[in-house]
């Protein structure tokens, strides 16, 4: 029970009125303190960062969803915009935006992922690497539009089509051949993300959506599907996106993002302050559907533990790993290890390079590792 003298006190205690706050606003804006930011890079200004290790959960704000551009910032005009479907089909149509939105729409969570992120993993390492420079061209967002397999009924394509030629609206004219089996899968043509209109980086006023595949195929701003019986062999499919290995030969329609993960706490530029319980947390992902365990080490590899996955876990999405360690204020290389549903493991960087050689452009899915020095200072690591 409370003592009364007490509450007399308290009653007594003078009033300090409270200034009143700013009115509502047409759109909201962050808190004056939170200054996050994507990280802009590339000759030509072509490619924003995600900043990983300061987001929650898996869902990417929509402006701070990375970006790659092959000829910038397409502006497309919403009322003009048109998307023809042609080749080998029997009704060849052109949809303008209004007639996508009267199809019945979908709405699914997937993460995309530049086929070149984490390059830096690979080569050119630095210990002064963040999450978001290393893996930061990754993002998950809620993507809405219409099912491709949709359309595909809707203009009647030829049963020996088994390709099509995805075609942007940038003024490289971005192009890329994609099986048809893919298209009656999961792919959807997107006109909304979290909750509203594309952003322009990110195809306004409509993009192909591949889940799972790799970024560049993923074709923003879509203009055009011309179906065939062959791959269109594009500019865009042949001098890049061609992936030469050490034994003379190259991977090409390499499309899947193998399974992936990368610790966003600790990680640089964290120091840890003090000796005890740290959560050690992260994101896992898979193109080829979803996120079934994540092991972490915190000896360089000498020894894994499960651990936990936090719901919701979907496929060809991020998944939010975490692992509690209890820190002895010794020095420590953590890692994390993804697995997927096919059984496929995320292999170690020796690995991956003895498959690919040390040329390789595309799909760096190597483990991660961050060194926790004695002073608690963390810094990006080499997995050797």
């Amino acid at each position: 029970m409370l003592d009364r003298g007490v509450l007399g006190q308290a009653a007594a205690s003078p009033v300090h009125p409270r200034p009143l706050g700013r009115s509502a606003t047409a759109v909201g804006v962050r808190a004056p303190g939170e200054r996050i930011q994507r990280v802009v890079g590339g000759a030509l200004h072509e490619i924003s960062l995600t900043p990983l290790q300061d987001l929650h959960g898996i869902v990417t704000p929509a402006d701070l969803h990375y970006e790659r551009h092959h000829a910038g910032v397409a502006v497309v005009d919403p009322h003009q915009y048109e998307l023809l479907i042609h080749g080998m089909v029997d009704r060849p149509t052109v949809f303008d935006l209004a007639a996508l939105r009267r199809f019945p729409a979908v709405s699914r969570f997937h993460f995309l992922e530049c086929s070149g992120n984490g390059e830096s993993a690979y080569r050119n390492m630095r210990p002064d690497q963040s999450p978001q420079l290393v893996d930061g061209l990754t993002s998950t967002s809620e993507w809405t539009g219409v099912s491709l397999a949709t359309l595909l009924r809707e203009v009647g394509v030829h049963p020996r089509a088994t390709w099509f030629l995805a075609e942007g609206g940038d003024a490289g004219l971005m192009a890329r051949s994609i099986p048809v089996e893919k298209a009656r899968d999961d792919a959807m043509i997107a006109y909304a993300q979290n909750g509203e209109a594309l952003r322009p980086e990110q195809g306004y006023p409509a993009r192909l959506l591949l889940p799972g595949w790799e970024g560049n195929t993923n074709v923003k701003w879509i203009r055009r599907l011309e179906f065939a019986d062959r791959p269109f062999m594009t500019r865009d499919e042949t001098s890049k996106y061609t992936d030469p290995l050490s034994n003379g030969t190259a991977r090409m329609f390499s499309f899947v993002m193998d399974a992936k993960s990368i610790i966003t706490f600790p990680a640089f530029p964290a120091t840890l302050t003090g000796r005890g319980w740290w959560d050690v947390t992260g994101l896992a992902w898979s193109g080829r559907g979803r996120i079934t365990r994540v092991d972490v080490s915190t000896n360089g590899g000498k020894t894994w533990s499960l651990a936990i996955l936090q719901q919701p876990v979907l496929p060809k999405c991020h998944t939010r790993f975490s692992f509690p360690w209890n820190w002895d204020g010794r020095e420590a290389v953590l890692m994390s290890r993804a697995t997927d549903e096919t059984g496929y493991v995320q292999p170690r960087l020796a690995q991956l390079r003895a498959a690919r050689g040390p040329g390789t452009r595309y799909h760096f899915n190597d483990i991660r590792a961050w060194r926790v020095a004695a002073d608690g200072a963390v810094t990006f690591e080499v997995d050797g």
